[in-house]
């Protein structure tokens, strides 16, 4: 059974940084594309960015030099570490994966369902 357990959201002010984390289990996260979504109140969820089963990343403009996705497969875990927040970054944050390499690699065509497996999701808040 696999599981994604996200952790790491909460509130900060504009300018300020969080470290999102997701363990996986029943999978490896070196053999499955992986990707982080965010929801916002009456929003749809959209992919933020993806990593691939080689390390490659793909992120949405709006993210692009402020967020960096990693992944340490020897732990099953990646990461988010999102710097200069601004308030428009408030959403539900959810981590995503599926078996084996990225179908779509074009992060903005990238839909839910694309990716079998989610997590529960960890909120982030950035106050003006």
């Amino acid at each position: 059974q696999v599981q994604l357990v996200e952790s790491g959201g909460g509130s900060v002010q504009a300018g300020g940084s969080l470290r999102l984390s997701c363990v996986a289990s029943g999978l490896s996260t070196s053999r499955s594309c992986m990707g982080w979504f965010r929801q916002a109140p009456g929003k749809q969820r959209w992919a933020v960015v993806l990593i691939d089963t080689d390390g490659s990343t793909t992120y949405a403009d709006s993210v692009k030099g402020r967020f960096t996705i990693s992944k340490d497969n020897t732990k099953n875990t990646q990461y988010l570490q999102m710097n200069s927040l601004k308030p428009e970054d408030t959403a539900m944050y959810y981590c995503a994966a599926d078996l084996g390499a990225c179908e779509e690699t074009d992060v903005t065509a990238v839909l839910d369902s694309d990716f079998v497996h989610w997590g529960q999701g960890t909120q982030v808040t950035v106050s003006s």
